[in-house]
């Protein structure tokens, strides 16, 4: 069955196997439903997998993250307070550059202010390497504090009960991070080993309805895609009933 599984547009075999040993795991331990690419309650933020169960111990959700490469790892997995602080260290060397610069370079002024202590400095056609690196190595910080922190923002907003890494048998041997709190799952032939367990992030009952009604909606999705069940039709057909 694993070799009839049809990725997505813009998915690779790998991506989607994870994505299909995430919902084996979680039915296998009661998670009763689940769905893959489930955008989630609060944020701007899809998972690739969700899955909520209920007993008589109580409920829980989950969200699963899957990831066959180093890259496509470190994209999601800024931590925002080193980051800020690295962004710090870079802007305050930057000043002290810009300060030597303007002592060293006078001609780099502007001269569009009246005052020269008001004047602007174009620093863009000097060809400093250290300033360079600088000016390069902020933006990336920047950056990745804007698109990266994907990780850590899902747990902050209280998304799910639990989050689980789930990374290829390429990556079990590679150095990387652990985003707080989450758990980690590694692939082991057509299964996935827990080797490490989450955090528990407490729930209101509200952000749980929110979280069931989404894993529905995607469960429909797919239901739909299976189906051929069309946009076009259902709105006809809606059209006809009022």
């Amino acid at each position: 069955m694993a070799d009839a599984l049809t990725p997505r547009r813009n998915e690779t075999a790998s991506h989607a196997r994870l994505k299909r040993l995430a919902c084996i795991w979680a039915q296998a331990r009661g998670y009763s439903a689940c769905a893959v690419e489930v955008s989630l309650p609060h944020c701007r933020f899809r998972a690739d997998v969700a899955a909520f169960r209920q007993d008589r111990k109580g409920h829980r959700s989950a969200i699963f993250e899957c990831k066959q490469a180093l890259p496509d790892l470190r994209r999601d997995n800024c931590e925002s307070a080193s980051a800020r602080a690295q962004l710090e260290q870079l802007q305050t060397r930057r000043a002290v550059i810009e300060r030597n610069l303007r002592v060293h370079y006078p001609t780099l002024r502007t001269g569009e202010s009246l005052f020269p202590d008001f004047d602007a400095w174009d620093f863009s056609t000097l060809d400093h390497r250290g300033y360079s690196r600088v000016l390069r190595n902020g933006a990336a910080v920047a950056r990745r504090l804007v698109d990266c922190t994907k990780f850590e923002k899902v747990a902050r907003y209280h998304c799910a009960n639990l989050f689980y890494l789930v990374i290829a048998e390429p990556l079990r041997d590679l150095s990387f991070e652990m985003p707080s709190g989450w758990g980690l799952l590694v692939q082991n032939g057509e299964a996935l080993e827990l080797v490490e367990k989450p955090t528990w992030h407490e729930n209101t009952a509200e952000a749980l309805l929110h979280f069931v009604r989404r894993v529905a909606a995607a469960a429909t999705r797919a239901v739909n895609r299976e189906l051929a069940i069309t946009r076009d039709e259902i709105e006809s057909i809606r059209a006809d009933l009022i």
